[in-house]
């Protein structure tokens, strides 16, 4: 294949650079809550190093933070929101079949 034809196989996609989600002043920190948060899932989960564009040693850190907050009680195990919402609506059913009665 000759360099002209060669030229028109290359993607002409122009990359965009995306910014790191850590900076260089941020301290990975279990105190830094608004930090933290955003490394979570809405389950609570640690989301992974692809998701998260981070280096490994950065998600290394940002995973021993996450775990020390949830030692300390500073973020919860798991989101329990729609357990919360079940146990509600079951208790007002329950209410309702004894004022019934």
């Amino acid at each position: 294949m000759d360099k002209s034809k060669r030229l028109f196989l290359k993607s002409k996609r122009s990359f965009r650079r995306l910014l790191p989600p850590i900076q260089s002043r941020d301290r990975i920190d279990y105190r830094n809550m608004s930090l933290v948060n955003r490394f979570i899932s809405e389950q609570g989960k640690i989301l992974s190093r692809r998701v998260n564009r981070l280096t490994l040693k950065q998600q290394r850190l940002i995973t021993i933070t996450i775990k020390q907050a949830r030692i300390l009680s500073s973020l919860p195990f798991l989101n329990n929101e729609k357990q919360f919402e079940r146990s509600e609506s079951t208790t007002r059913t329950t209410a309702l079949r004894t004022r019934n009665k």
